[in-house]
């Protein structure tokens, strides 16, 4: 491309990206009021280097590495999730009705916020350990260790029957 990309392709590549971005930060953080401020907070970011891209093919991995340091810096702020705004207040004992969230979105919700994310590009952007490693500025042995110990916890809160032994993930 010779020229810098214009502002409507911006607009293209947005209505065009928008929804896998989203379904990757709604399974990064299990709530879509912070997955869209996920998103709009990536694609802000984005568009703030637009001018700078050559390749629009190579976009969408930017917008989505972009997503995905964005989560991990909202992870290191102490308290990024112990407060939520609500119309009502809920006892603390309140347990969420079962029916309302699979309970794969439960299993989830209880990894820690890089095994979460692991898991998350691995199985359902399906990328590759590599990939993944480079997406979150780590080690492939980080993203191997960190995906063995969140397929063991999930296997330990869903069950092998869901999670199986050999669950055919790719190690390249």
């Amino acid at each position: 491309m010779a020229r810098p990309p214009s502002d409507a392709e911006f607009t293209e590549f947005v209505h065009a990206s928008w929804p896998a971005l989203y379904r990757t930060a709604y399974l990064m953080l299990g709530d879509r009021a912070s997955a869209e401020d996920l998103v709009q907070t990536a694609l802000a970011k984005t568009y703030a280097s637009w001018r700078k891209v050559r390749d629009l093919g190579a976009a969408r991995a930017y917008a989505r590495t972009t997503l995905v340091n964005t989560a991990s810096s909202w992870f290191r702020k102490k308290g990024w999730r112990n407060e939520q705004p609500t119309d009502t207040f809920q006892e603390r004992g309140y347990d969420e009705d079962p029916s309302l969230r699979p309970a794969l979105m439960q299993a989830l919700a209880q990894l820690p916020p890089r095994q979460r994310a692991v898991v998350v590009l691995r199985f359902y952007d399906d990328l590759s350990v590599a990939d993944t490693a480079h997406a979150l500025g780590c080690a492939e042995g980080t993203v191997k260790s960190q995906t063995s110990d969140a397929l063991a916890t999930l296997r330990q809160l869903l069950g092998e029957a869901v999670i199986p032994l050999e669950t055919g993930a790719r190690h390249d």
